[in-house]
């Protein structure tokens, strides 16, 4: 749904060209903050190419991805935008690029940084040390993701137990999500090392859940439960509370049904009014960015289920793609509307501070 933007920006630092110029830290002034509901507090950072993955280093800094552009950069406050690196062997076509980044649990130690990406033969997640400000040669950790030009997932974090969780998608062949062989349609859980983790609920497989579409958002409330965002073909969009070697439906059922042997979402969207890619948990809240719907989800956790969700933000910046909670416990939001679905405006893309 398009609308009215409303960024009112105060420079800090030279004015830059939309195309081909270095992005930079920015400030807004902020918006009210009305009864508790989140609100845009300032903006973080401006002119980045579909900013995808947000990962916040020991210390506060932000490693970002550039899903179009296959490059990482470093945002800290108060300082310019900074490329560290290039990720080799990145395809760009479609929905496809650069996507997830995690940090791993032992960073002070190995100095890992993760990053899921599309390539010519299939999906992969590789790691990289990040020393002295730049990011050294790629190591595959795991390959054989299935690949194509949609539904291809890509979010990537550590869970509470420090193994680490993939969201994968069909790659649009809808039989992957069936299929307990194929990493397509699926949440996976592998070591920091590649191999499947142990405990997993198919004994040697990486497998955690499936019967997925498009998995591009998950995260942990403070009873340790695992929730993810799921993009529905037509009908339905999907919030899932996920329970280890459960069956999601997908191409099967999709919504709500009831059917045996599948796992009902807890809530479910028309794709118009969500999309929903990123997902973070903050104070058991859960915050859904929409694509489509270009407006944040606020859905309070409420027992061992759900609150009404209320949406905010609707059409005011566009597509919003990722949205992660930050080391002050404010969340920041990233817009997404320079790529293939979205009309760039005025410093996009963005990533705007968000007061929950």
């Amino acid at each position: 749904m398009p609308g009215v933007r409303r960024v009112r920006a105060l420079a800090l630092g030279l004015a830059l060209a939309l195309l081909g110029a270095q992005p930079a830290l920015a400030a807004t002034e902020p918006r009210s903050d009305v009864n508790g509901e989140p609100a845009v507090t300032g903006t973080v950072a401006t002119d980045l190419q579909v900013p995808w993955g947000v990962a916040f280093l020991p210390g506060g800094e932000a490693l970002v991805s550039e899903r179009n552009t296959a490059r990482i950069v470093s945002v800290v406050s108060g300082r310019p935008v900074r490329e560290v690196g290039v990720v080799p062997g990145v395809n760009v076509v479609g929905q496809g690029g650069l996507m997830g980044l995690a940090v791993s649990p032992a960073f002070a130690v190995d100095r890992y940084v993760y990053a899921y990406h599309t390539g010519t033969a299939d999906q992969r997640i590789v790691r990289m040390r990040y020393t002295h400000g730049r990011l050294g040669t790629p190591e595959p950790v795991l390959s054989g993701i299935p690949t194509g030009t949609s539904h291809l997932g890509g979010r990537i974090a550590f869970g509470p137990d420090g193994h680490l969780y993939v969201g994968t998608g069909d790659a649009g062949v809808a039989n992957h999500s069936q299929d307990p062989a194929s990493l397509g349609g699926k949440i996976l859980r592998i070591t920091a090392d590649g191999a499947p983790a142990p405990g997993n609920p198919f004994p040697g497989s990486p497998v955690y859940s499936l019967g997925h579409r498009n998995v591009q958002g998950f995260g942990w409330d403070s009873r340790g439960r695992l929730w993810a965002s799921e993009f529905g073909q037509a009908t339905w969009d999907e919030l899932n509370l996920i329970t280890p070697g459960a069956n999601y439906g997908w191409p099967v059922v999709e919504g709500q049904t009831g059917t045996p042997g599948y796992v009902d979402p807890l809530w479910q969207w028309a794709p118009a009014e969500a999309s929903p890619s990123g997902l973070a948990i903050a104070r058991d809240v859960i915050y859904i960015a929409g694509l489509r719907g270009q407006r944040l989800w606020r859905i309070p956790l409420q027992g061992d289920g759900i609150g009404t969700p209320a949406a905010f933000l609707t059409g005011e910046y566009g597509r919003l793609r990722t949205v992660v909670r930050s080391p002050d416990g404010c969340l920041w939001l990233t817009t997404s509307n320079r790529d293939q679905l979205g009309t760039p405006g005025p410093g996009d893309d963005k990533i705007l501070k968000v007061k929950a």
